[in-house]
């Protein structure tokens, strides 16, 4: 069976999700007119570390892997486990090449171990703290076992971070997101590259974040703070909410004239927002239970609907998400959203 794509209406997600399910499945699969609507449409750096990935782990026949290609065909072997290197060679995020083989677990025989060069935190991505904090222990919740080390931190524009994904064979159990459960408080992370150090930076990252979070009087679990060496200048915040049966993430990376307190308010702003969110539903017009998971992990758990089928209730329904129910629509998986909840049976 072949599949066809349509990756016009959105960004490399479509692809990802694609390359993904093709190797799952087995099925060969064809992404056309990839990123059609982007000012530089076809594959860049980024999305074609994630070709190459998911084309060395299940060992596959690859059409149109260059850049600036706008189709592209995989046709897909058997999902072998091992140790697989790729460079991005920009300051592209290795968080999403790791998104891209990360549900190849399900497939695979044996471990695993992704290794990525390329941007750890950089904008419009998760960084690779929200990916270890927060992707990783969700994918836990339905049976996707996975590990991150992060050898070095790369940010814009030089990357040269180094992080290594390690995803153990599992098994997709029914996704059920529906309920938070009580809440065991916030931590936060900040890390800043060495020459920040004198200024502070990773400890007034977490002290502008903590002052918005106690005025909102969520509780502070922990705190941390650090500076790594890095080829590039640059510096991330994370705030991470936990309760019994979910976690949540809202990351902000540093910007140049931007004070480091700020940053990290903005992103404890976006956790006090998710905290005290109530759902509205579009027909009643009324407060629904709460979100359970955030608007950035709600298109990650997509494909783990189309597997295993459930419900998740998130913060909001992105682009990403109803791009991605598509993506998973043309695999065979009915994944829709009925009243702000994704649902697949």
């Amino acid at each position: 069976m072949s599949v066809t794509v349509d990756g016009s209406a959105g960004g490399g997600q479509i692809l990802r999700s694609a390359l993904s399910l093709a190797a799952v499945h087995g099925e060969e699969v064809t992404v056309e007119d990839v990123r059609g609507d982007r000012p530089n449409p076809g594959l860049a750096h980024q999305h074609l570390a994630c070709v190459e990935a998911a084309a060395a782990v299940c060992d596959a026949e690859v059409e149109g892997a260059e850049l600036g290609s706008e189709t592209v065909t995989l046709r897909p072997g058997d999902v072998s486990g091992g140790p697989v290197e790729v460079a991005v060679g920009t300051a592209g995020a290795v968080s999403l090449v790791f998104e891209t083989v990360l549900p190849l677990g399900v497939a695979a025989d044996a471990p695993i171990e992704l290794t990525v060069t390329g941007g750890t935190d950089v904008a419009w991505s998760p960084t690779v703290a929200y990916y270890r904090d927060v992707r990783l222990p969700l994918a836990e919740r339905v049976g996707w076992s996975a590990s991150l080390d992060v050898a070095r931190r790369g940010f814009y524009p030089e990357g040269g971070g180094a992080a290594t994904l390690t995803v153990a064979p599992s098994a997709t159990e029914r996704v059920a997101f529906t309920e938070r459960g009580r809440f065991r408080g916030a931590r936060v992370d900040a890390v800043a590259s060495a020459d920040l150090a004198d200024a502070d930076v990773d400890g007034r990252l977490v002290d502008g974040a903590v002052d918005e979070l106690e005025t909102a009087g969520v509780d502070v679990a922990s705190t941390t703070a650090r500076t790594v060496r890095a080829p590039s200048t640059g510096a991330s915040a994370l705030v991470t909410l936990a309760y019994d049966e979910t976690t949540a993430g809202f990351s902000a990376l540093g910007e140049p004239g931007t004070p480091a307190e700020q940053v990290g308010a903005r992103a404890a702003t976006a956790a006090v927002a998710f905290h005290e969110q109530a759902r509205t539903s579009p027909d009643a017009g009324g407060p629904r239970d709460p979100p359970v998971v955030d608007a950035h992990a709600a298109d990650q758990l997509v494909l783990p609907l189309a597997l295993a089928g459930g419900r998740v209730h998130p913060a909001a329904i992105t682009a990403h998400v109803r791009t991605n129910c598509a993506v998973a629509r043309a695999f065979g998986h009915d994944v829709h959203v009925v009243d702000g909840v994704l649902v697949a049976e």
